[in-house]
């Protein structure tokens, strides 16, 4: 268990108008935003000085194969048949965004095609908004403009070739995000809501539950009230936590708080922002989390002045002119300084990332789609998140993500497989 610390195809039309009719009255609603975050990396092999140049595989195919079937039992499968029947039961009142990392979906496709269809199932009822990302979760943005905006591309024509769909809402990797990112997926992808984490250094005196936008004025930010979300994604199952256990009616209670601090009727967002792996794999079957999640709408709902709410409806919801937020400097929903340290924050993390982006670019110079593939398989975050030095709660969380038993032995095997793909470059 993860450390603790903080009939479908008649559904669209019909669930839409029911939820366009419910969003749309006059008195002033606290909305809830849940967005999961949808994502498997490509593991490495235990990658050895002598297994360079012989013609080694870079990525276990049966770790990565037995993690997802389990992930899929323990999550995908169950919850999404959970959010399947909120949504019928609702009526189309219930709703939930995705974002789906594209190595997450091509492992559904080679491993669990059934988790692809469930989630295929959800998306056709209308009440699923799935968002735009980087293809292989990666670091992109930090390092190369024109190579993050390759991924975005990519991403958004999968979201479109599997599911139909259109992406306008943006979430970079991990919520990063600062000024300059809104600039480029706005005048360049034409994205109207980007989604990131409720950095109180940048919030100051403001509130989390506001619409914002970003600092330019031409895009809507919504900001994940961690204080919250955390209290499902990381304190559920805390038996040491004051708060324990959390119910419906408690959380319902603290939510029914926040309506009454902010006054004005001006139309609130709640922003719950949590990996989807909290279902059933972080928080345990036997913790109640699905229970949880089965009666919580109930209780929402048979209050007036909540709802629920998809990021990219803030363009209509918004009733009320929306201040601007500038962020100078990197954030992210990472660690307690909610920076770029969980991938960034030490000289090997640095130096893998630095190595990796320069072969990168040698590759595209070269033309060789398949080397691009695997440098970008190896851009996803993941790789330098296991690296992470980080000690207490922190470093615990980092620990439980990874697959090595050190952050040093998960530098050593990425700068190996960093140095077979320059030899296959040089062949």
């Amino acid at each position: 268990m993860k450390p603790q610390i903080k009939s479908v195809s008649s559904m669209p039309k019909r669930f839409l108008s029911i939820a366009s009719e419910w969003n749309y009255k006059e008195t002033a609603m606290l909305n809830i935003v849940f967005y999961f975050q949808v994502h498997q990396p490509y593991r490495l092999n235990h990658f050895n000085v002598l297994d360079i140049a012989h013609n080694a595989k870079i990525f276990n195919d049966k770790l990565n194969g037995d993690i997802m079937r389990k992930v899929a039992n323990k999550c995908y499968l169950p919850t999404n048949q959970l959010l399947l029947e909120l949504i019928e039961k609702y009526e189309g009142r219930f709703k939930v965004a995705f974002s789906i990392s594209g190595t997450a979906l091509e492992q559904f496709k080679l491993y669990s095609p059934e988790t692809l269809d469930s989630f295929k199932r959800l998306v056709d009822t209308g009440c699923v908004e799935l968002l735009g990302e980087t293809y292989y979760h990666s670091l992109a943005f930090l390092f190369d403009t024109n190579e993050f905006l390759d991924q975005v591309y990519l991403h958004r024509d999968l979201m479109q070739t599997e599911f139909g769909y259109y992406t306008t809402t943006f979430r970079n990797t991990e919520l990063i995000y600062q000024d300059r990112l809104s600039d480029i997926i706005f005048e360049i992808e034409g994205f109207k809501t980007i989604l990131t984490e409720g950095v109180d250094r940048i919030l100051q005196w403001r509130s989390p539950l506001y619409a914002y936008k970003n600092y330019s004025k031409n895009m809507n930010l919504l900001l994940k009230y961690y204080q919250l979300a955390d209290d499902i994604a990381f304190r559920f199952s805390n038996r040491d936590w004051p708060e324990y256990p959390l119910t419906v009616d408690k959380f319902v209670h603290w939510i029914d708080q926040l309506t009454l601090a902010e006054k004005g009727g001006k139309n609130l967002f709640l922003n719950l922002f949590m990996d989807y792996e909290t279902f059933g794999e972080h928080q345990w079957a036997s913790t109640g989390i699905f229970d949880f999640m089965r009666h919580f709408p109930d209780a929402v709902l048979e209050r007036e002045h909540l709802g629920f709410a998809n990021p990219k409806d803030v363009s209509h919801l918004a009733n009320y002119q929306q201040e601007s937020l500038s962020f100078p400097e990197p954030v992210s929903w990472a660690d307690e300084q909610r920076d770029i340290s969980a991938w960034l924050g030490n000289e090997m993390q640095q130096n893998a990332s630095e190595t990796l982006y320069e072969l990168l670019n040698r590759i595209k110079e070269k033309g060789d789609e398949e080397l691009l593939r695997t440098a970008r398989m190896l851009s996803t975050s993941d790789h330098f998140y296991y690296m992470c030095s980080k000690y207490f709660q922190d470093g615990d969380v980092h620990k439980y993500f990874s697959p090595y038993d050190s952050p040093d032995q998960a530098y050593i095997y990425y700068i190996n497989a960093l140095a077979e793909l320059e030899e296959l470059l040089l062949r």
